[in-house]
């Protein structure tokens, strides 16, 4: 999953307080906050989302190999794939090891996660590398948003996972000899963009919407460090900002 900035790769149960890096306080470990039943429900989902959100990213990139256009470009993807694999062991090994089933916390987030990929689905090897690149850095902003408000030890582990891949220099790169090479590409590539962002949106808030604890997680509570109303639009703003720069990186209008 693609995301800026340096990130804990061995993140799992090791509370370090490096929420004064980001510029918030620490609210305390895992065992402190999940005492709190209603922010355990929240981390919990927060989790399954994200757990099921790396195995989508792994089955999509091992799809997308498919239509790479040498030998190469399909070992790249590969890889690329095999790391997200690797994000999603950690996210299920960590669920499992708080005593959730896995499965069960993924599932609420199964059907709009699989809608998102149906209606977004690439008609050819240059989409899929915009949708991999633009798609997945929406999801990364927003959980790296969220993961100020963690505690330390799931925050960690949140970090971790957004390590990139290396699928961002790789797309960045490919994309921009495609436009170099015809630049009726770009246009094509610009509107894809956009429709990626409006429906990224839309997933968002409404998996926010219909899930209680993870609103609360975003609006806060007595416990939870979360953002206000006017934070979460905010936020949004600064994930629209991303998104504008990302697409300029691929040499597209947004």
């Amino acid at each position: 999953m693609e995301t800026h900035g340096d990130a804990p790769a061995n993140a799992v149960g090791q509370g370090t307080g490096k929420a004064a890096a980001t510029g918030h306080d620490s609210i305390g470990d895992w065992a402190r906050c999940s005492a709190d039943p209603h922010y355990r429900a929240a981390v919990l989902d927060l989790l399954g989302a994200l757990a099921y959100g790396e195995l989508s990213a792994f089955e999509r990139l091992a799809e997308d190999a498919k239509l790479a256009p040498g030998l190469e470009d399909k070992a790249a993807l590969a890889g690329m794939a095999a790391a997200e694999f690797q994000h999603y062991r950690l996210l299920h090994d960590r669920l499992a090891a708080v005593d959730a089933d896995p499965t069960e916390s993924m599932r609420p987030f199964v059907e709009p996660l699989d809608a998102f990929h149906r209606m977004t689905a690439p008609a050819d090897w240059l989409e899929g590398l915009v949708k991999a690149f633009v798609g997945d850095a929406i999801a990364s902003d927003f959980y790296r948003e969220v993961a100020v408000r963690l505690d330390d030890d799931t925050r960690d582990l949140v970090l971790g996972v957004m390590a990139d891949t290396g699928h961002a220099q790789f797309a960045v790169a490919k994309v921009r000899a495609a436009i170099e090479q015809d630049p009726r590409v770009g246009g094509r590539l610009a509107l894809w963009g956009r429709r990626l962002m409006g429906e990224a949106l839309s997933q968002a808030q409404r998996v926010v919407a219909e899930r209680d604890a993870l609103s609360n997680l975003l609006i806060g509570g007595a416990e939870v460090r979360g953002f206000d109303l006017v934070e979460v639009g905010k936020m949004f703003n600064r994930i629209t900002e991303a998104h504008t720069k990302r697409m300029a990186a691929l040499g597209l209008a947004s």
